[in-house]
């Protein structure tokens, strides 16, 4: 695989979102004008959504001086490609987004994780395919997201069962293509993410050949520019406590968060029940632990030739005391 031309098509599928986000940057009312502000990127599902929508962060902002932009995105990588151009200041992402930022060079930093979620991702095939394990995908294609945190499930997954990623062609597709493909026969298999995960099982009765259990962690980690964080970090550790309390509430109340969600997510009720099950609870300060995960993340990556050279996430990991 020639790493520039995959780096050069990840910057390029990440550009449209960026431009949106720098767009939506550019009106500044003259209330603003007069507070500094803090630009969150978010993706459809998620604490920072439930966060957004419960409106709780903008007052305690306020009284730091600081506003709030919050600017959506498809998936991460368009995410931390925004926060590398100086688009965004914080955002969320899975473990593998922030393996191809960091090795393109993108000024991020790990500032908290959530607990692994393993069941929140999987390798998914039509209800009557005859592929009945992993090793059934040697030779077949197989829909991803480029980049994102079912990269690292497919290369496990396919290394577990004896079959190279080299053996498998990869079709790379952003959630919403990579369904109708799915759904049309294009392609043999799916790797992907809740609540996308969730919607295919209960729409398509889509069957799992495996999710990420006993194979990745599957984390999901919140992120600042090192730039902001190093101008404000009362304002990054304020955005967690409030994530913090928001999880809180999440994981006493599903039912009640899936209502909550299901209007501005487009699925229903029933479905985002489903996958918030899965999801983990708890936001957590990284720790040396965690790094060795994400780094056993990164070295898998160069051993494949999926990123350019070697990197060290201690590098870029704000630890709880530091």
């Amino acid at each position: 695989m020639h790493t520039r031309r995959a780096f050069t098509n990840l910057t390029l599928a990440a550009s449209a979102a960026v431009a949106l986000s720098l767009a939506a940057l550019l009106p500044v009312t003259s209330a603003q004008a007069q507070d500094k502000v803090v630009r969150i990127g978010f993706q459809k599902y998620g604490k920072l959504v439930l966060l957004k929508s419960k409106g709780s962060l903008e007052p305690a902002l306020k009284a730091l001086g600081y506003n709030v932009v919050w600017t959506e995105f498809p998936s991460g990588p368009p995410l931390l490609e925004a926060l590398n151009v100086g688009a965004i200041d914080f955002g969320n992402t899975g473990e593998a987004p922030p393996i191809f930022a960091q090795a393109a060079g993108a000024p991020i930093q790990y500032v908290a994780y959530e607990p692994p979620a393993p069941q929140g991702e999987a390798i998914l095939v039509p209800k009557d395919s005859p592929l009945k394990t992993v090793a059934d995908l040697k030779g077949k294609k197989v829909a991803l997201n480029k980049g994102s945190n079912v990269h690292y499930l497919l290369v496990k997954a396919l290394e577990k069962a004896g079959v190279k990623y080299s053996e498998i062609t990869p079709v790379f597709l952003a959630p919403a293509d990579a369904r109708a493909a799915f759904e049309k026969g294009a392609v043999d298999a799916w790797v992907i993410w809740d609540p996308f995960q969730a919607a295919a099982e209960v729409a398509t009765q889509a069957r799992t050949l495996a999710d990420g259990t006993g194979i990745v962690s599957n984390y999901q980690f919140y992120f600042s520019s090192q730039k902001f964080l190093a101008a404000d970090p009362k304002v990054v550790d304020l955005v967690l406590a409030q994530l913090s309390e928001v999880d809180d509430w999440a994981k006493g109340d599903i039912k009640a968060v899936a209502e909550q969600l299901s209007p501005s997510v487009g699925l229903p009720v029933p479905v985002l029940e489903l996958a918030l099950k899965r999801q983990s609870y708890g936001i957590k300060p990284i720790n040396d632990a965690v790094i060795a995960e994400q780094q056993q993340v990164a070295d898998t990556f160069l051993s494949l030739g999926l990123i350019p050279k070697a990197i060290k996430i201690s590098d870029v990991a704000r630890k709880s005391g530091s």
